[in-house]
C-alpha cells in the first residue's frame, strides 16, 4: 500500500508542477511598469495572455492605482465611475480566470484620459490563437518603429514560452525518473 501511495502523491505533485509551470505571470508594463511614460498598447499588443495566467501591476501607491473597467465604452470614455474593481497597493495581481477582453485604467485623475490604460483578450489555456492588438492612439508616422519594437518583443515572449514550456517538461521527467527510481 506504500508504494501505491508514493506513486499518487507523486503523480500528483507532477500534475501540480506542470500546472503551475503553464501558467505565466505578466508583469504589466514589462520593467517600465504601470506607469505613464510605459507604451502599455504596445506591451499588451506583444502579450499572450491565457486563462490561469496573472497580471501584476507595479506602480507607486497613492501616484497610480488600477481600475478594471466593465466594457470598452466605459475604456474608451475613461470612465473610472463604472469600476468594477480597484486596486492601490503598487503590487497587484489580478488572476486572469476566463477568456474574453478586460479593460484597465488608471484610477488617478487625468492619467487615463492622457492614455494610461490598457486592453487585454485572454484565450482559453490550450488555445494557440494570438492574443487581438490593444486600440492604439498612436500617429501613422510612428507606426514603423512601434511595429519593429512589437516584433522583437513577440518574439522575446514567443521563445521566453517555449522556455518555459520545455523546462516544465524537463522537471515533470525528472520528478517521474525519481518516482520511478524509488519504486523499483
Amino acid at each position: 500500500m506504500g508504494i501505491k501511495n508514493t506513486i499518487l502523491l507523486s503523480l500528483f505533485f507532477v500534475a501540480l508542477v506542470a500546472k503551475n509551470g503553464l501558467a505565466a505571470q505578466h508583469v504589466v508594463g514589462g520593467s517600465q511598469g504601470w506607469e505613464q511614460s510605459t507604451d502599455l498598447n504596445s506591451w499588451a499588443s506583444a502579450q499572450k495572455f491565457k486563462v490561469g495566467d496573472q497580471l501584476v501591476f507595479k506602480y507607486t501607491s497613492g501616484l497610480h492605482s488600477v481600475v478594471e473597467l466593465p466594457n470598452e465604452s466605459a475604456f474608451k470614455n475613461c470612465d473610472l465611475g463604472s469600476a468594477l474593481d480597484s486596486k492601490k497597493g503598487g503590487n497587484d495581481a489580478v488572476k486572469l480566470t476566463k477568456a474574453g477582453t478586460r479593460y484597465f485604467a488608471c484610477g488617478t485623475l487625468g492619467h487615463c484620459d492622457q492614455g494610461m490604460k490598457m486592453k487585454i483578450t485572454t484565450v482559453a489555456a490550450g488555445s494557440n490563437t494570438a492574443t487581438s492588438p490593444a486600440s492604439s492612439s498612436s500617429d501613422d508616422d510612428d507606426s514603423s518603429s512601434s511595429d519593429a519594437s512589437t516584433t522583437t518583443t513577440s518574439t522575446t515572449s514567443a521563445a521566453s514560452a517555449t522556455f518555459n514550456s520545455f523546462a516544465s517538461f524537463v522537471a515533470m521527467t525528472a520528478v517521474s525518473a525519481l518516482v520511478l527510481v524509488s519504486v523499483f
